[in-house]
């Protein structure tokens, strides 16, 4: 018998992280650089109050040695790994590597959050049990 996952990991969190971003795409609008979104994410959670690590180093691991290092947008909380991406798709890339992050630092969730042009698109990610 398998072992069942919640629905939905870190909902409160999830749900002020994806409200902060449609704040900052609110004032900005969309078509900026990746850049410009990282830099008012981070004053937003500096305004909320939340933990976060920028450009957060996650060691890839192998047989308990270091063997190589993945850096996230952002690592929430130290549980959520949070990647900006400035456009209207996601690609299959963006998942894999987000998938691979989780994957190799046993994390939950992560959430990709992509400012268009006309809103921000959102993806949960979520490193099954």
């Amino acid at each position: 018998m398998s072992k069942k996952c919640e629905n939905l990991v870190y909902p409160d969190l999830s749900y002020k992280l994806l409200g902060l971003a449609y704040s900052v795409h609110n004032k900005l609008g969309g078509g900026l650089r990746e850049k410009i979104y990282e830099n008012a994410m981070e004053l937003a959670f500096k305004d909320e109050g939340i933990k976060y690590k920028r450009q957060a180093n996650l060691p890839i691991k192998y047989a308990d040695a270091k063997v190589g290092d993945r850096f996230v947008d952002f690592l929430i909380e130290d549980r959520v790994v949070l990647e900006l991406k400035s456009g209207d798709r996601f690609g299959k890339n963006n998942l894999n590597q987000v998938n691979e992050y989780l994957k190799t630092n046993k994390l939950k969730l992560g959430i990709i959050l992509n400012f268009g042009l006309e809103k921000v698109y959102s993806k949960r990610v979520v490193n099954i049990c």
